[in-house]
């Protein structure tokens, strides 16, 4: 720019002294300096416009070109119209970036891209969380200095790493199973994709658990069962009648407690798919209770004292059959864990701001505190053989739990060892009516 300034400088001075030359020759001499000062001026006017056009170039990414005339004119138009398809081009450059960008960020995975020094040159939110990064501190770091477990560094030296993901278990985010995945990316650069799989990992877990839990209870009854039958076809002939009669009858009683399983798994198998919203029906609370009561007595056959005290609303509404079904399962678990002579209460009340319990307290065995988070799970059991014994299924608490879900009800569980336990149900206002 000084070059220029300075160029334009002497071509003015050059110019004046030519045409003051000129002016005091005269004759041939003078009109060849005048020539020379046309020359001097036209050269001048070009040494302008080149300034105005370096004035422009300098200034910012937008700046309107110099208006001007003659060819310059066709110059700044030309420069005019390709800042304006460059603009354009920048543009729709910047709009792809970022719709490339809401696209990364709205995936479900992760998305991390790494140069080829393995330094993080973006990822999105999803892979921050999944690898414990942050964008705005980790971004520029190399992902091998983040992420130390050595069986991830072999993963990423590994040439044979194309389509093949790689479990990992990584010190920044503990207690979270990942599954990592490579592939090249454009000039040298490696994306990684990042998947939580942790969920998957435990419903795998609970799968497996429930299945080998299922086939187990199963089996008790059902060789129980064939032990029986075979012993009676056996020794037909030679057993007396009365034996006979005792075999069948265990006999039906295991094949008793299959059926009962099997009809419990597929009541939970129906509430924990796709089943419809429970009804909306209105439920006489007092006769509901009544019903409870009355089968309660029939299971303990007078070996307690139960207590009915009814307190509360006088309807619910929702699904009687589930609700009923969750009363009773809650209800006779306390026949079945109360010893001989204890005493077994049914309470119904009012709670907070219109909301209702239901209650089932009872003096037996108790549980201990570590086992109640645990209790609603399937097939779980605090003491395996004297549940048996007692004839559950292990599925009550669990069918319990879901029915409760699905009326907004919360299940909440107050128990002691040797001190009984107290099983509640709280009910949502909407629930009741008064």
């Amino acid at each position: 720019m000084k070059a220029v300034f300075a160029e334009l400088l002497a071509a003015v001075a050059l110019t004046a002294l030519a045409a003051l030359a000129g002016w005091f020759a005269g004759g041939e001499r003078g009109a060849q300096l005048m020539a020379l000062a046309a020359v001097g001026l036209f050269f001048l006017r070009q040494l302008w416009q080149v300034l105005r056009l370096i004035r422009w170039a300098r200034c910012p990414l937008g700046t309107p070109t110099p208006s001007a005339s003659g060819a310059w004119s066709a110059v700044f138009e030309a420069l005019h119209r390709r800042a304006r398809l460059a603009s354009a081009e920048r543009e729709q450059a910047t709009q792809e970036l970022d719709r490339f960008r809401r696209a990364a960020e709205a995936l479900p995975d992760g998305v991390m891209i790494l140069d080829g020094h393995r330094s993080i040159e973006w990822m999105n939110l999803h892979a921050e969380a999944c690898l414990g990064l942050k964008g705005s501190v980790d971004t520029g770091a190399r992902i091998t200095h983040l992420l130390r477990e050595p069986e991830f560094l072999e993963y990423l030296d590994s040439p044979d790493h194309r389509g093949v993901p790689l479990e990992l278990h990584t010190q920044r985010n503990p207690g979270r199973s990942l599954q990592i995945q490579a592939a090249p990316f454009a000039a040298g650069r490696t994306l990684l994709l990042v998947r939580d799989v942790t969920q998957l990992q435990k419903l795998a877990t609970m799968r497996r658990d429930f299945v080998a839990n299922v086939s187990h209870e199963l089996k008790t009854p059902l060789t129980v069962t064939l032990g029986f039958l075979e012993t009676a076809l056996d020794a037909l002939a030679d057993t007396p009648p009365q034996d006979l009669a005792q075999y069948l009858q265990t006999a039906a009683e295991q094949a008793r407690r299959m059926q009962q399983l099997i009809d419990d798994l597929l009541t939970l198998s129906s509430l924990e798919t796709d089943a419809p919203p429970p009804l909306e029906d209105p439920i006489d609370a007092g006769a509901l209770l009544t019903d409870i009561r009355r089968e309660v007595e029939a299971l303990s056959a007078g070996r307690h004292r139960i207590v009915l005290d009814n307190q509360g609303p006088r309807g619910l509404l929702g699904s009687a059959r589930e609700l009923r079904s969750a009363f009773a399962n809650l209800a006779g678990n306390a026949v079945r864990y109360t010893p001989q002579g204890g005493e077994i209460v049914l309470r119904w009340g009012a709670e907070g701001a219109g909301g209702a319990r239901f209650s089932v307290s009872d003096s037996g065995i108790g549980i201990a505190r570590e086992h109640l988070p645990r209790l609603t799970e399937r097939f779980y059991r605090v003491d395996r053989g004297r549940s048996r014994e007692a004839g559950g299924t292990g599925l009550g608490l669990a069918i319990v739990k879901h029915v409760l879900e699905r009326h907004q009800a919360v299940l909440q569980i107050d128990s002691e060892p040797g001190r009984g336990s107290v099983f509640s149900v709280v009910f949502p206002p909407h629930r009741v009516q008064a």
